[in-house]
């Protein structure tokens, strides 16, 4: 009975021996599949998934049947809401062309609106597909962005009112000057004129309110966008015309979307071509600027300049 009971218990361990490694085997047969989105090298799987989700950038777009544009509401004659809430401007009839040559119909889009500081959040946290907001090229943002050719040359100015107008710099000294959060004007003043003291707003109108109301001495902002706020603003002017770099406008795509941003080239190049840029101007810009801007001074056509 005793050996009898011992040769069971060898064939119990024996089974038991085999089934431990086949489930072994099985286990390391099945590895592969549950790390298939690993990285060989030990990089972030995160990262190559994005990437090849940007690869189909242009199918997924398709697939949805828009193009998730964003643009400003209230920063004409770039970008803004008409009387029927209908987004009109120099920007917008620029995009609506690049969403008819993508998608067959320039009604085929989501216009977003933005904030001048969101606009970056808002193709990080792929909100958007593209940013058409009066977006000036500087090196700081394109390490968060990917820009496109320019279609607009810009400098910084400053209006102030008539009465007392700011004329150089110099004549902001002890006074405040109105800015807006997220631009190219207050990173200009914050580093460059550090003395300084900006009231800083998150809306454009909500600075353009503050310029009237005399909170400030004056704003500062894009000079394409002064001249023509000046014009349509009786009593107010831009003294300094024209101050710090002469700056580029691009649409901007996501970091690492190398194939919009690479067909969004390609579109701004035949547009070039057709010289839209300065079709787009005499629709929108002419009227607000009338013989105050000289288009060649603005326009960037194929995006050379």
């Amino acid at each position: 009975m005793t050996i009898t009971l011992i040769r069971r218990k060898l064939r119990l361990l024996a089974l038991l021996s085999a089934f431990v490694l086949l489930m072994t085997v099985l286990s390391g047969c099945g590895s592969p599949t549950a790390n298939s989105d690993a990285d060989p090298e030990g990089g972030d799987a995160g990262v190559n998934a994005e990437a090849v989700q940007d690869d189909g950038a242009i199918a997924q777009i398709k697939d949805n049947g828009k193009l998730r544009v964003a643009v400003f509401a209230d920063k004409p004659p770039f970008g803004y809401l008409d009387e029927s809430g209908a987004n009109v401007g120099f920007d917008i009839v620029i995009a609506k062309r690049v969403v008819k040559d993508l998608l067959g119909d320039e009604s085929a889009v989501e216009w977003v609106l933005v904030e001048p500081a969101n606009r970056v959040d808002y193709l990080e946290s792929d909100k958007v597909d593209l940013v058409f907001a009066n977006f000036t090229v500087t090196p700081e943002r394109a390490e968060r962005v990917d820009f496109a050719l320019p279609y607009m040359k810009v400098a910084l100015g400053v209006v102030s009112p008539e009465s007392s107008p700011i004329n150089d710099v110099s004549d902001l000294e002890g006074k405040q000057l109105i800015v807006i959060k997220g631009t190219t004007a207050e990173t200009y003043f914050t580093d460059t004129y550090p003395d300084i003291e900006l009231l800083k707003y998150d809306e454009i109108s909500e600075a353009f309110q503050a310029l009237t109301d005399g909170r400030g001495a004056g704003l500062a902002q894009d000079n394409t966008f002064l001249f023509a706020w000046a014009n349509q603003n009786p009593g107010y002017t831009v003294g300094v015309g024209s101050l710090g770099n002469q700056d580029t406008i691009a649409p901007a795509v996501r970091k690492g979307n190398t194939e919009l941003l690479e067909w969004l080239n390609e579109e701004l190049r035949i547009l070039g071509q057709e010289r839209f840029i300065h079709k787009a101007y005499d629709e929108a810009l002419a009227p607000v600027y009338g013989d105050v801007v000289d288009p060649e001074d603005l326009v960037v056509e194929g995006g050379e300049l």
